[in-house]
């Protein structure tokens, strides 16, 4: 029988820590100090950056890979080099990153906020065609969590009215659609190198396309407005110094060695989390499409509903958090509940001033009832840590009652 549950004076199921994250060694050490040695710090000046870009195109089967200071940066100069005209609208998820929807407002332009499937955590496709209008330029899909979005119905839909798809791929690092690579599935994507990500430099993004002008206009923007034929003082188009250091190459290098192990672990475990969990009534992962063949689980997402379960959410995390697995509720509001997107606090950039949302019911309900998240470090454990995550799901639930009734305890534990 198991034993009380930890919250209310019970032993924990878990008592060890899972990994931890960044997984770094001795080559990450001898890649940061033979960099140093060489004197040539910067992305103009050494090859650490250029090496990976090569080798981040390969991975993600591109032609053109573009190494920036940050992932919020790269999503921007996509955007700029997609060449969208002010006020131009850009149909973004509301359950994501604040960055998704703030490179819209930095390019100048206006952020649509289309719902996404309650099952998938992802933007709906079929809403999508409903919120565009005449001023529609582009739509920015978010893999979140690693599981790929629809990419065939997004695509299409572009084809139909000539939108351009700057894939959001923060969270997908070697996730896969239909086999192909997150990264390769619209004109343009980008990646975040941030401390949190599967793959991680501490900061850094990169933007990936297979169109050549596009990554020419990529280029220049992201250095200074330089062109490769032009001399060093010959700036063509609105730009910034965006290059991703020597040093994040050389980091970066190394990680990528690491990578695809570390995917497959994620992947593997994610699978096993979602055949036991889905079995506990109320717990329902992550809808992971047979399109998605391979998910890089930088989150592993789970809906719970409360009714089925039996207590409200607070409560679960609360009891699952003293049974030794840290769980997030996730995103608490939407995005364009944000004081900055619902005081429209945008400075200058006035071409979002008309930044709207539709109805995003599914959204709503994940803020604020139902979302539950582990990060991805969770996931790079044994099968025995599964078992453990699973096991104090299996103890919450089937003592759910004493949470209900033992209120006075509750409060003492500060739930």
């Amino acid at each position: 029988m198991a034993t009380k549950l930890a919250l209310l004076g019970g032993s924990p199921v878990r008592t060890h820590a899972f990994p931890t994250w960044p997984i770094y060694g001795a080559s990450e050490e001898h890649a940061l100090i033979k960099t140093l040695r060489t004197g040539r710090w910067g992305k103009t000046e050494g090859d650490q950056v250029a090496t990976f870009e090569k080798r981040w195109a390969e991975y993600c089967q591109v032609k053109h890979a573009i190494g920036v200071c940050n992932g919020t940066i790269s999503l921007q100069i996509a955007l700029l080099a997609a060449g969208l005209p002010a006020g131009a609208e850009v149909i973004v998820p509301p359950y994501t990153f604040l960055a998704t929807a703030t490179a819209v407002v930095a390019a100048n332009a206006c952020p649509v906020f289309v719902d996404i499937d309650r099952q998938t955590f992802n933007i709906d496709p079929a809403l999508i065609e409903k919120a565009i209008t005449p001023k529609t330029r582009a739509i920015i899909p978010v893999h979140f969590g690693g599981v790929a979005c629809d990419m065939d119905a997004i695509m299409a839909i572009a084809k139909k009215r000539k939108l351009i798809v700057i894939e959001d791929a923060a969270h997908a690092h070697g996730s896969e659609y239909k086999h192909k690579r997150a990264g390769s599935l619209g004109q343009m994507a980008s990646f975040s190198f941030q401390s949190s990500k599967n793959l991680t430099c501490g900061e850094g993004g990169i933007v990936t396309t297979n169109d050549d002008k596009l990554a020419e206009r990529v280029r220049s923007i992201h250095n200074c407005g330089r062109i490769p034929t032009g001399p060093w003082y010959e700036h063509h188009m609105m730009n910034g110094n965006y290059r991703l250091g020597e040093f994040q190459g050389a980091i970066l290098n190394t990680q990528l060695d690491r990578l695809d192990e570390q995917t497959e672990t994620r992947d593997r475990n994610g699978k096993y989390l979602d055949a036991h969990l889905s079995q506990i009534p109320g717990i329902i992962p992550q809808h992971r499409t047979a399109d998605t063949t391979r998910g890089a689980y930088h989150l592993y997402c789970f809906r719970m509903d409360s009714k089925t379960f039996g207590i409200p959410r607070e409560k679960f995390l609360a009891a699952l958090s003293s049974e030794g697995i840290p769980c997030s509720p996730g995103y608490s509001m939407p995005l364009y509940r944000q004081p900055l997107f619902a005081k429209k606090n945008f400075g200058p950039y006035d071409g979002a001033e008309t930044a709207r949302a539709a109805s995003c019911p599914n959204c709503e309900a994940i803020c604020s009832a139902e979302g539950c998240w582990f990060t991805q470090n969770l996931l790079l454990g044994s099968k025995g840590d599964m078992d453990e995550i699973v096991a104090a799901v299996h103890k919450i639930y089937n003592q759910r009652q004493l949470l209900v009734t033992k209120k006075r305890a509750l409060t003492r534990a500060g739930a």
